[in-house]
């Protein structure tokens, strides 16, 4: 459930009305509903009221510092892949026992930066960057506490671009490799073996892959305790999908009736990463109709958000549900909603049933919220959207809109050319 929803025709945010955000801050924009990310929040947290556990949402769904703030005051910890999303978590006031570090290219700056900051740990991808850690611990006479990403070589089913569990793909030591990594990481010295974690993919809407995973992780688990290696943290990542179109996600509490009773008997802390689940259909990206182009194969609505603004159906020919934000007694065609990037992929939908528009009128890209601003960009020389945050009956400019000044802000000619 979101709060966003039609009165009289008008598409409202919680109770205001999105023509009246369009009008004072223009289009293209992204808006967040507080009061849907906050029932998603409680949905995690009273799913996992049972058994110790820390939930650290994952920061490259959405960035932004106000909200990181909310999850900052509902005690929510953060799941990073850079130095940058640390800098922002700790700004938010994410505590730092609350942050763990994935991702397959920790630079040495990052690395160390991590750990002046007392990190809960780095999620460890290869043999090599385990010895970089250590390394670099040493030379900070600290330890560093680590678990390994395992591989479990599930199959996610879900777009090959955001699966990560399998073998093929560069996320993780491969399970019947991962002893042999553990046994290394034992062996050093400025290493601190606390968890093992794993990450299947993204934009999951079956519980198989899930409880598959977890099944060779805590089978994994018991091995490593064979041996003499303790485990504290169990990791389980994120991945939990949405609805955007006719997708039946489980909900929270459903996926952890089928976890809890699998981890319960290890007396781990359990570790979630959600992002999409959360944060995805607490937002959506409004646009302005620009002009309308037919020709004798084809309608096409141009509108003035681009694949830089909205990258995911271009890049995974993601759906996103497009509805106009008054609707009108009007009839429905079909056509092409496309932006002004001069790329024969920039579309938000193709083929798709639509009321029929006029110039100047308004189009709601819903579930938004995730992957959409953090993923856009400056391509054509475009500034980047507002942001927008809904609470009640008032609404907050997050994120003011780029302007033409800002694409150049970090330039230098040199002297040579002046």
């Amino acid at each position: 459930m979101d709060y966003f929803n039609y009165r009289r025709g008008k598409l409202f945010a919680e109770d205001v009305d999105i023509q009246a955000i369009a009008e004072k801050v223009g289009t293209p924009f992204y808006v967040y509903s507080h009061r849907t990310i906050t029932r998603h929040i409680n949905a995690v947290r009273d799913a996992f009221s049972g058994h110790p556990h820390i939930v650290c949402y994952a920061l490259k769904a959405n960035s932004n510092g106000a909200l990181l703030r909310i999850f900052a005051r509902e005690g929510f910890g953060g799941d990073i892949v850079s130095g940058g999303e640390l800098f922002r978590a700790r700004k938010a006031g994410i505590p730092s026992k609350k942050i763990v570090y994935a991702g397959v290219g920790k630079t040495g700056p990052e690395i160390r930066a991590a750990l002046k900051a007392g990190i809960l740990m780095f999620n460890v991808e290869s043999n090599d960057e385990l010895r970089a850690i250590d390394r670099i611990a040493a030379s900070m006479k600290k330890r560093a506490p680590v678990a390994l990403r395992v591989n479990p070589d599930i199959d996610a089913g879900t777009h090959p671009y955001i699966t990560t569990g399998m073998k093929k793909y560069k996320f993780g030591i491969p399970v019947d490799e991962a002893l042999e990594s553990y046994r290394l990481a034992k062996s050093l010295k400025n290493i601190e073996i606390v968890g093992v974690q794993k990450h299947i993919g993204s934009q999951l809407t079956e519980m198989r892959p899930f409880v598959e995973s977890a099944e060779r992780i805590v089978s994994f688990v018991e091995r490593l305790r064979s041996e003499g290696i303790g485990i504290k943290y169990l990791d389980m990542g994120g991945g939990l999908g949405i609805r955007y179109d006719d997708e039946t996600p489980p909900e929270p509490h459903e996926l952890l009736n089928r976890l809890i009773p699998l981890v319960k008997h290890t007396s781990c802390t359990l570790i979630i990463e959600p992002g999409r689940s959360i944060i995805g259909n607490a937002g959506m990206l409004v646009t302005s109709v620009l002009y309308l182009k037919s020709n004798d194969q084809k309608n096409f609505v141009i509108v003035d958000a681009g694949m830089n603004d909205l990258v995911r159906p271009s890049l995974y020919d993601a759906f996103h549900k497009i509805e106009p934000v008054a609707k009108k007694r009007r009839a429905e065609i079909k056509a092409d909603i496309v932006g002004p990037i001069c790329e024969s992929g920039d579309f938000i939908a193709r083929d798709r049933m639509i009321q029929e528009m006029r110039a100047g009128e308004l189009l709601a890209v819903r579930s938004a919220g995730a992957y959409g601003f953090s993923m856009s960009s400056n391509y054509n020389s475009r500034p980047r959207p507002a942001e927008v945050l809904v609470d009640g009956d008032k609404f907050h400019v997050i994120r003011k809109r780029e302007r033409i000044e800002d694409l150049i802000a970090h330039e230098q000619i040199p002297a040579f050319l002046k």
